[in-house]
């Protein structure tokens, strides 16, 4: 069977865009990106805090001869505000610190010395809280911003994934349509003019169908994701000896803990469903019992190698994999396909399939 083809599924959603995910406003001015980095280094910032309230002290020095008397901290409080909003809340502290302190000394009479009055007291607590309240609405702001960044983020992720399960959604849908399609055509080829091969060929679509079926229903299942692949595998061969009815059969099943995406996953449940198929059909006489080992197995160069084993009767002597018109081994070989190399069959006590593959 030709290896299923993907169709080309639009990448772009209806409901959501990027485009609509807007940042708050203060995020597109350039200075705020630039914060960011500068607030990650405490201490540049700290050593930024320290020349800001020695520029603002000589600003104050500078103007002093100028201003009226009552100005202590006129050039201090840009300095606060600036080294907040540039380099976070530590430095902003300590500017203020070091600013309100110089002011004090310098600034509030009776100057120069740190003297406590009332009118001292009463112009500290007004400097105190100026800055205080400075400080909090800046530092506020850095955080809602932080906030609002992470949860663009998380916005930006969650319409990822939904684009991306969307498109493998489409895919698989697209791939199962195809999967019917090849699976008819070749029922259609055993029919030939003969009714009760038609009815038997359909009966057989319609069981690969349901498997088929079942199969989806586990993997899609949301509470099933994180499900090891041998318990997923296990299932799998229970429903198959349920809908055949065979009850002197075992199935064993032995996997590493690795993981598959969901198109290999799906794939190499398809062909585990078929090999096992063909087994319970033909590799046991009636009524007699046998065991099929299914067996996962990490390989030295990341890749996998998977078995499947029965103890039956074994391969005929005259079986050729390249001639056989086999519409179950067609379709195992084209599942094998998918996951990017053949099938290889040998007798050993039974009948033995291999196949390599990279996860």
């Amino acid at each position: 069977m030709a290896r299923l083809r993907p169709i080309p599924i639009p990448t772009r959603s209806p409901t959501l865009s990027q485009s609509s995910i807007r940042a708050p406003w203060w995020r597109g001015w350039p200075a705020v990106p630039a914060t960011e980095r500068l607030r990650a280094n405490p201490w540049l910032g700290e050593g930024a805090a320290l020349a800001a309230s020695l520029i603002a002290l000589g600003l104050r020095f500078a103007l002093d001869e100028v201003l009226p008397p009552g100005f202590p901290y006129l050039t201090f409080f840009p300095a606060v505000i600036l080294t907040t909003f540039f380099f976070g809340l530590r430095p902003g502290i300590t500017c203020a610190t070091l600013s309100g302190l110089a002011a004090w000394y310098f600034f509030i009479p009776p100057a120069p010395g740190f003297v406590i009055d009332g009118p001292t007291a009463l112009a500290l607590a007004f400097y105190a809280f100026i800055v205080a309240v400075d400080i909090a609405l800046i530092h506020l702001m850095h955080q809602a911003g932080e906030r609002l960044r992470t949860e663009r983020q998380v916005t930006a992720d969650l319409y990822e994934q939904q684009r991306t399960m969307f498109q493998e959604l489409q895919h698989r849908v697209a791939n199962n349509m195809q999967f019917v399609a090849a699976l008819l055509t070749l029922q259609k080829r055993k029919v030939g003019n003969d009714p009760k091969a038609a009815l038997a060929a359909l009966d057989e679509a319609r069981v690969r169908l349901e498997t088929i079926s079942r199969i989806h229903r586990r993997l899609y299942d949301p509470s099933c994701i994180e499900r090891p692949i041998g318990q997923t595998l296990r299932e799998l061969c229970a429903d198959l000896l349920d809908a055949t009815g065979a009850q002197n059969i075992v199935c064993l099943v032995d996997t590493p803990p690795v993981r598959l995406d969901l198109t290999q996953l799906t794939t190499l449940s398809l062909l585990v469903v078929e090999v096992v198929t063909n087994a319970l059909k033909h590799a046991f006489p009636a009524g007699t019992r046998g065991t099929i080992t299914i067996q996962l197995e990490r390989l030295e160069t990341e890749q996998l190698t998977l078995t499947i084993a029965d103890d039956g009767r074994g391969m005929p002597a005259d079986f050729d994999p390249e001639t056989t018109r086999s519409l179950g081994f067609r379709i195992a070989q084209g599942l094998a396909a998918q996951l990017g190399g053949p099938l290889a069959y040998s007798n050993a006590g039974g009948t033995v399939v291999c196949l390599t593959f990279a996860p």
